[in-house]
């Protein structure tokens, strides 16, 4: 036993025991303890400029480890800063542990009015979240801390709050050693033998399968087992919208469903479908619509699902597994190992014609304007990014800027994080800091966003520089929203004079960064957009790009817009 162990160290305790040594958050009387013990411990504690973007940061960490988030927000104000973060971890299906601060609990029994940095946290937050609770008595902690990581790993993960409340923060207790995860909860659950030989015996009959792969893969961290299937199964890889990242060994034959011809062909010839991390939701169509629809009725379904609560809903399938990608993928290997599959029939006919739609789009994009065209922009950024792709962590933001990159991007590097299911703008720049905290600010960071995105989580410039991450934000400036002014220009024969979406063209984003202690590059010209980026990363410094685009085409010429509507239409049906 550990005599005397104060609350705040069980606390860390307890997250070190699941693999975590990243605290973000602002601290407080509330926290002061806990940041100073996790900074002794070697942790990597980051404070940034605005709690929302502390719990963007350890929704990244998440994604980059497998791991949970753990993020702090002080009473009152820096709890209802977090509450966007909570929301987005819950779409986003990220397992974040938001712990609150709270004035002692006397404070709440007190019928008083007037109370300084006080309201009743727990209640407004507990819809967000998958648990919520509060340590009211010191021995309550590991029970509380396990409940929560419990909840927020398991079925579909997400994110939980704990409330921490001043009288317990330096109460102490008589405990033994963190007990390891596997003694509070499943770890790596695997699926049933006789569903595993079944989904098997499907692959082998099928003549063009194919294996499609959604965001739980890489926030898993299971891409190298994906890789082994993906070999043995000898089929496409599609990605959906959300897993966008490539696994490496696979960038040729990984194809973006709905934006490429490529993974729309696969799909719509394929006679079986094995889905892995994906809640095939309305960017998927439900598996059912779209290019689904035409074979449907001919396309047998592997589905692999942590929650068995959702086996079914978007639709049937003919053989679910219920387990962690982490346990169920190495089986599927295991069992296919004897197997000697020859490559799916459209195999090489889909590797080249995704090349060739590739290197034509990277052709055809709109070349020799000034201010750049959007889609050039996009092209020239992310083939500046390819000499470090296959190491570097791209990072996308924004609205038109996202739509463009689904298009023209010509990089393929291992992790792709962006905010796909909730569409929350700004998560960019605090989800490229987190990304290369939780990485040990190794890895080239690139996030390739716009000025609407870019501004509203601005401030952390400086938290990027203080904690000396490698990254390069290219920023195409057109100095308006631009999907949103697409909207007023499909909605009204006379648009104009389009309320709320414009702002002064004095703001230089380079400038700014010069201004947090950052490298600066300002770019009018698409031939200066590769060299200017090779500058930025040369320069050991985090640094913005300033690309000026054009508001005209960022606006109005949109790739297969039709396309990223039908995620709403049919959401209605």
């Amino acid at each position: 036993m550990t005599m005397g162990i104060p609350v705040y160290k069980r606390i860390l305790d307890l997250f070190e025991a699941e693999g975590v040594n990243t605290l973000f958050g602002i601290p407080d009387p509330n926290f002061v303890h806990m940041f100073t013990e996790a900074d002794a411990r070697g942790w990597s504690v980051v404070a940034p400029h605005h709690e929302l973007s502390a719990g963007f940061m350890a929704e990244a960490a998440s994604r980059m480890t497998g791991n949970p988030g753990l993020c702090i927000g002080t009473l009152g104000p820096g709890v209802a800063n977090i509450a966007g973060a909570m929301m987005c971890a819950l779409v986003e299906n990220s397992p974040v542990i938001f712990l609150g601060g709270q004035r002692a609990r006397i404070t709440e029994r007190r019928v008083r009015r007037g109370r300084i940095q006080f309201v009743q946290q727990e209640g407004l937050f507990a819809p967000s979240v998958k648990y919520s609770s509060s340590i009211e008595y010191a021995d309550q902690t590991d029970e509380i801390v396990h409940e929560a990581i419990r909840r927020a790993m398991s079925g579909t993960p997400g994110p939980a709050y704990i409330e921490f409340p001043s009288h317990v923060i330096l109460d102490e207790l008589n405990v033994g050693e963190a007990p390891e995860p596997s003694t509070y909860r499943l770890l790596n659950q695997g699926a049933g033998a006789r569903e595993v030989a079944e989904a098997v015996e499907l692959i082998r009959q099928a003549e063009r399968p194919i294996l499609l792969v959604g965001h739980g893969v890489h926030t898993s961290r299971t891409q190298e087992q994906v890789r082994e299937l993906a070999e043995l199964m000898a089929c496409p890889v599609i990605q959906t919208s959300g897993g966008t990242s490539f696994i490496p060994g696979l960038e040729d034959r990984t194809f973006p469903y709905l934006f490429s011809p490529a993974a729309n062909e696969a799909v719509e010839q394929s006679d079986l479908c094995v889905a892995l991390g994906t809640e095939l939701g309305e960017p998927m169509h439900y598996g059912r619509t779209q290019h689904w629809a035409g074979n449907d009725a001919n396309r047998k379904w592997v589905y692999v699902e942590q929650d068995p609560t959702a086996i079914g809903v978007n639709r049937s399938f003919d053989v679910p597994l219920v387990g962690d990608l982490r346990g169920v993928v190495p089986q599927l290997v295991e069992a296919l190992r004897d197997t000697t599959r020859a490559p799916s029939a459209n195999l090489e006919t889909l590797v080249d014609a995704d090349a060739a739609e590739l290197a034509r789009v990277a052709e055809e994009a709109p070349s020799g304007r000034t201010p750049v065209h959007p889609a050039r922009f996009v092209v020239e950024a992310t083939k500046a990014f390819n000499d470090y792709a296959q190491d570097g962590i791209l990072v996308r933001d924004g609205g038109a800027t996202v739509i463009f990159q689904w298009t023209y991007s010509q990089a393929k590097p291992r992790d792709v994080i962006w905010n796909q299911n909730f569409g929350h703008l700004g998560t960019g720049l605090p989800y490229a800091v987190g990304a290369s905290v939780a990485e040990g600010r190794t890895r080239p960071v690139m996030l390739l966003t716009s000025d609407s995105a870019f501004l509203f989580h601005i401030a952390e410039l400086e938290t990027a520089a203080r904690e000396n991450v490698p990254l390069v934000c290219v920023v195409g400036v057109d100095h308006q929203w631009g999907l949103e002014v697409g909207v007023y220009k499909r909605t009204f024969e006379q648009p104009s004079p389009q309320p709320g979406v414009h702002w002064s063209k004095d703001v230089r984003m380079d400038k700014i960064a010069e201004g947090f202690g950052c490298h600066g590059e300002y770019v009018e010209k698409e031939d200066e957009i590769g060299p200017a980026i090779q500058r930025a990363y040369a320069s050991g410094r985090t640094a913005v790009v300033h690309v000026c685009i054009d508001p005209k085409a960022n606006s109005e010429e949109m790739p297969k817009y039709d396309r990223f509507r039908t995620w709403y239409a049919e959401g209605t049906q």
